[in-house]
């Protein structure tokens, strides 16, 4: 069966699912990006993801259900995007649905992405959503890997 997949503006509800997906442990080590603690999930959330008006943030939603996240944003000239789905939506398709709606919305080129090297479910969605891996980068210990949709370096 199809899921409905559909993208809507956050709502602060959200940001409990979101917090929960970010302490999945599978989630956690796909992505070696480490969780934050409630006070300071729901600090960056509000801060500098929602308050920036600079950011495009949507919402991915199934069925109804909260599936997870997706956001665009500035870091000096590029401009990045990042994801999060709960791992009940992980290799349904859920993803590439998303991510192509959202490249509707968010228009920006070149744009970039650095997902975690071993993260190898991500790079394929990024690549089936026509990114194209440029590189690596290290952040911290972890080697990431660039891509980028649209041209640029």
């Amino acid at each position: 069966m199809e899921n409905t997949v559909r993208l809507r503006d956050v709502e602060t509800a959200d940001l409990e699912a979101f917090l929960a997906y970010e302490h999945d442990p599978e989630a956690v080590r796909r992505s070696r990006f480490p969780p934050r603690e409630r006070e300071a999930f729901m600090a960056h959330w509000t801060s500098k993801v929602l308050g920036d008006p600079a950011n495009l943030v949507q919402t991915v939603v199934v069925d109804g259900g909260t599936a997870g996240n997706i956001v665009a944003w500035w870091e000096g000239e590029r401009r990045y995007i990042g994801y999060w789905l709960g791992r009940p939506y992980w290799g349904r398709g859920i993803g590439t649905r998303a991510l192509t709606a959202f490249l509707e919305l968010e228009t920006a080129r070149p744009l970039y992405a650095d997902p975690a090297a071993g993260n190898a479910g991500s790079v394929r969605l990024l690549e089936r959503c026509g990114f194209v891996a440029t590189g690596t980068v290290l952040h911290g210990e972890n080697e990431h890997v660039v891509l980028v949709l649209g041209g640029g370096a």
